[in-house]
């Protein structure tokens, strides 16, 4: 089963910048999509992007379009989430995600098969 590492979040103030990246451990030559999704306390987990194999195709949640962009390198088994034009409501652990092997697409939260510890992101009014 593949792991997932998340680095890169952090405190930052209204309108500010945050990049998120993970790295995956799942073993070379499986194909599969990737992406980020997140849970605020008290809330539930929600879908904020995927993008496929091998990086044509990006979703993103209602919440978060406009204003984060997902990418891959497939080389380096890694996929980062660039969040611009913070919200305080977007303070949230999120969570690197990565659908099963032969699993092309993820638009969805059931798309996604595992996913990593987590990392803090916190945007301060």
């Amino acid at each position: 089963q593949v792991q997932l590492v998340e680095s890169g979040g952090g405190l930052v103030q209204t309108g500010g910048s945050l990049r998120l990246s993970c790295v995956a451990s799942r073993h070379t030559g499986s194909n599969y999509a990737m992406g980020w999704i997140r849970q605020a306390p008290g809330k539930e987990r929600e879908f904020v992007a995927g993008i496929s194999w091998p990086g044509r195709n990006k979703y993103y949640g209602g919440s978060v379009k406009g204003r984060f962009t997902i990418s891959r390198d497939n080389v380096e088994n890694s996929v980062d989430l660039q969040m611009d034009s913070l919200k305080p409501e977007d303070t949230a652990v999120y969570y690197c995600a990565a659908a099963r092997s032969g699993v092309y697409y993820a638009r969805e939260l059931a798309d996604f098969e595992t996913w990593g510890r987590g990392t803090q992101v916190t945007v301060t009014s």
